[in-house]
């Protein structure tokens, strides 16, 4: 708003009701933000992305989720897949085996022992994390 104060004018600010909600909005928003980017349940890669092009996450740390099968304990070394929309991989874990059927998802890095002609070789992901 503007005001002439003998003959000078003179900005004044105004305190909108909007703009303090609209502050509050977006205060809320990156609020929720910040939360959601250190939750572990969003940002899945999914798995037939990973057996389709091994290469291109050998190394890298994923998010996978789907179904159980095949849990397999020999010694200390313990594996079970993860199915999910018709591709599967090998998760290996120092934790506990899941029920074969039971939902998971799991945080960790994908390994492989040779890529060949853009195929794997022991392609599994080596768990960090037991997310469900």
């Amino acid at each position: 708003m503007i005001k002439a104060e003998g003959g000078r004018r003179k900005a004044e600010e105004i305190r909108s009701p909007v703009t303090g909600h609209r502050s509050r909005l977006v205060a809320a928003a990156a609020f929720a933000a910040i939360a959601m980017a250190g939750c572990d349940y969003f940002g899945f890669t999914p798995v037939k992305d990973i057996v389709a092009t091994p290469g291109q996450f050998d190394g890298k740390e994923v998010k996978i989720k789907g179904k159980a099968a095949d849990p397999v304990q020999v010694l200390t070394l313990k594996t079970f897949s993860v199915k999910q929309d018709g591709a599967e991989i090998t998760v290996s874990t120092d934790g506990a085996l899941p029920s074969a059927g039971a939902d998971v998802a799991v945080k960790g890095v994908v390994k492989s022992a040779v890529i060949v002609g853009g195929k794997s070789l022991g392609l599994h992901v080596k768990e960090a994390q037991r997310l469900k």
